[in-house]
C-alpha cells in the first residue's frame, strides 16, 4: 500500500512539477537569460498584480489605513458573519505552515534574497486579492441566514451564468480542499509529538499512546468544527489566530531583540542577494526571484481565488470593504509573519558556519529550528524557541484544515442543497485528514504530500487568475462607486443586478424607517 500511494504521489509531482516549471523545462526557452529561470505561471502573477495596481492606482497604498480601520471597528452581522470574523477566517487559511516551512525553503534555495522577492509578490499580490475579494462580494448569494459566494459564483456569473461553471468550479475547489488537507493533517500532529517529545522526553511506548492520543483529538476537534457550520468555526478562529499569530511574532521579536547587531546585515544581505545571488544557493538570479515569488504564493494564497469564499461570506457595508481588509490580509501573513521567519533563518546565518553542507540536508523545520538556535546563546531559551516554532506550526497547518473543511462545505451547498451530498463533502475532508496523519504515524515522506498540494494550489491559479482579468472591469465600476462615497451599494449603482446588495439596502432602509 505503501509503495501505490508512493506511485500515486510521484504522479502528481510530475504533473505539479511540469506545470510549475513551464516553459523553463523547454532547453530553448531556458536557455535566456535570468527570463530562462521564470515560469509563466511567475510572471503571469507577477504581470496580473502590477496591471491591477497600476489600475487601481495604488489601492493596497492608499487605502492600508481604511483596512486597518476595519480590522479594529466593531461590528455585528445580521447576516452571514461580520468582516472581522471573515478576515480572521481567512487569515486561519492564510497564516499556515508556508509561513515558516515555505519561507525556510525559498532562503535554503534561493538565498536571502528571495525573501525580497516574496516582499515584492506580497506588495503586488495584495492588489490580487482585493479585486478576487471585491468580486466575491459583489457576487455572493444570500442563504438563509448566510452568505455564500466566491470563485464559484463570479465564475460562473462572468461565465454566462451557465450551472455547469458553477458546478465545475465549485467542484474544482473541493478537490482542492481534499488535496491539500492531507499535508496540513500530517503538520498538525507531526508538530504536537516533536513537542511532546521535547517536553516529556518519553520512551517509545509512551510516544506511540500519545501518537494516537493526539490523532483521536485532531479528528475529534475537526470533526466538532465540520459539523457545527461556518459559525461554529468562526468561533473557533476568532480566539485561536489572533493568539497563535501574537505568540509567534513576539517570539520572533524577542529573538530580533536579542541579535540587533544582526539587523543591518540581514538588510544588506536582503537586498544585495535579491540580484546577485550566492554561488551556494545555485548564484542564479532567477531562482531566487522563482522561489521568491512561488513561496510567496504559497504562503499569502494571492490569485489563487482559495480565500474568495471566506470574502464572500462578510457581512461587509461594501463589496470593497472586504477587498481593502483581504488586502491587509496579505500584508500580515507575508511582510510581517513571513519576515519574522526570515529574520530568524537570515540572521543565523547557518550557511556560513562550519558543517554548513549538513544544514541544507535538514528538513525545512528543523532548518528554522537549527537557525533560531544559533541566535540563543541560553540552552533554555533555544529550547524554548524551539517549542514556539514547532508548535507555532502545528496552530498554523491546523487552522488551515479548519478553513478546508468550512469552504469545502460551502462550495457544496453551491452545488445541491441536497443534505447528503453535504455529508459525503465532510467526511471526504475528514477522511483525508486521517489519511494524512496515518501518513506521518507510518513514516510517510512529508514531500510527497506537499507535492499534491502543490499541484491543487498550481491548479487554481491557473483557472482563477483569468477569471480575475475578465471581471477586472466590474471591480472598476465597484471601485468608483466606492470612491465617490455616493450612496449605498446595490443594482442602481453598479448597472446590473447584485440581489444580494439589494436586499441588504432594503433592510436598512426599513431598519430606518421604524427607528
Amino acid at each position: 500500500m505503501k509503495e501505490f500511494i508512493d506511485a500515486v504521489c510521484t504522479v502528481f509531482q510530475k504533473l505539479s512539477d511540469f506545470i510549475w516549471e513551464f516553459p523553463t523545462n523547454l532547453d530553448l526557452y531556458a536557455n535566456l537569460p535570468i527570463l530562462g529561470n521564470l515560469p509563466f505561471v511567475i510572471i503571469l502573477l507577477l504581470a496580473a498584480g502590477v496591471y491591477f495596481t497600476w489600475k487601481l492606482r495604488f489601492v493596497q497604498v492608499r487605502y492600508f489605513s481604511r483596512g486597518i480601520k476595519l480590522i479594529t471597528r466593531g461590528k455585528t452581522a445580521k447576516n452571514g458573519i461580520t468582516p472581522l470574523a471573515a478576515f480572521l477566517l481567512s487569515t486561519a487559511m492564510r497564516v499556515g505552515p508556508g509561513n515558516i516551512l515555505g519561507v525556510t525553503g525559498a532562503v535554503a534555495t534561493g538565498g536571502p534574497g528571495a525573501l525580497f522577492w516574496m516582499w515584492m509578490s506580497a506588495f503586488f499580490g495584495m492588489s490580487i486579492a482585493f479585486v478576487e475579494s471585491t468580486l466575491s462580494q459583489i457576487y455572493k448569494k444570500r442563504l438563509g441566514d448566510e452568505y455564500i459566494g466566491g470563485l464559484p459564483s463570479y465564475g460562473r456569473k462572468l461565465l454566462g451564468g451557465a450551472a455547469f461553471a458553477g458546478v465545475s468550479l465549485s467542484l474544482l475547489y473541493i478537490m482542492y480542499a481534499i488535496l491539500s488537507t492531507p499535508s496540513q493533517g500530517f503538520n498538525t500532529l507531526s508538530a504536537m509529538i516533536a513537542v511532546f517529545h521535547k517536553a516529556a522526553n518519553a520512551g517509545p511506548a509512551a510516544e506511540t499512546e500519545a501518537t494516537w492520543l493526539f490523532f483521536l483529538i485532531i479528528m475529534g476537534v475537526s470533526a466538532f468544527a465540520a459539523f457545527g457550520g461556518l459559525r461554529r468555526i468562526t468561533r473557533i478562529t476568532d480566539v485561536l489566530v489572533p493568539m497563535m499569530a501574537f505568540i509567534y511574532i513576539l517570539a520572533a521579536l524577542i529573538i530580533i531583540a536579542m541579535n540587533l547587531d544582526l539587523v543591518p546585515w540581514f538588510f544588506y544581505a536582503v537586498f544585495t542577494e535579491a540580484f546577485q545571488p550566492a554561488p551556494v544557493f545555485g548564484g542564479v538570479l532567477g531562482i531566487a526571484v522563482s522561489q521568491g515569488i512561488k513561496r510567496g504564493l504559497m504562503s499569502n494564497e494571492a490569485g489563487q481565488g482559495t480565500l474568495s469564499m471566506p470574502a464572500a461570506v462578510s457581512d461587509a457595508e461594501h463589496p470593497c470593504d472586504q477587498g481593502c481588509l483581504q488586502a491587509i490580509g496579505v500584508f500580515l501573513d507575508t511582510i510581517v509573519i513571513c519576515t519574522m521567519t526570515g529574520f530568524i533563518v537570515i540572521m543565523g546565518r547557518p550557511w556560513l558556519k562550519e558543517g554548513a553542507s549538513s544544514w541544507f540536508e535538514l528538513s525545512h523545520l528543523d532548518k528554522c529550528v537549527a537557525a533560531s538556535k544559533e541566535l540563543i546563546t541560553s540552552g533554555l531559551g533555544s529550547d524554548m524557541a524551539a517549542y514556539i516554532i514547532i508548535a507555532s506550526l502545528g496552530a498554523f497547518a491546523f487552522t488551515c484544515i479548519l478553513g478546508y473543511l468550512s469552504f469545502a462545505e460551502v462550495c457544496a451547498k453551491q452545488i445541491t442543497v441536497n443534505k447528503s451530498f453535504h455529508l459525503t463533502v465532510r467526511l471526504c475532508c475528514l477522511a483525508v485528514l486521517a489519511f494524512g496523519m496515518a501518513a506521518h504515524i507510518t513514516g510517510f515522506d512529508l514531500s510527497a504530500l506537499w507535492n499534491i498540494s502543490d499541484l491543487a494550489n498550481i491548479l487554481m491559479v491557473c483557472v482563477n487568475l483569468p477569471l480575475l482579468f475578465l471581471g477586472f472591469k466590474k471591480v472598476e465600476t465597484a471601485f468608483a462607486h466606492y470612491e465617490s462615497g455616493k450612496g449605498r451599494f446595490n443594482s442602481e449603482a453598479f448597472g446590473e443586478p447584485v440581489p444580494a446588495w439589494d436586499e441588504k439596502s432594503a433592510e436598512i432602509q426599513a431598519a430606518a424607517q421604524a427607528e
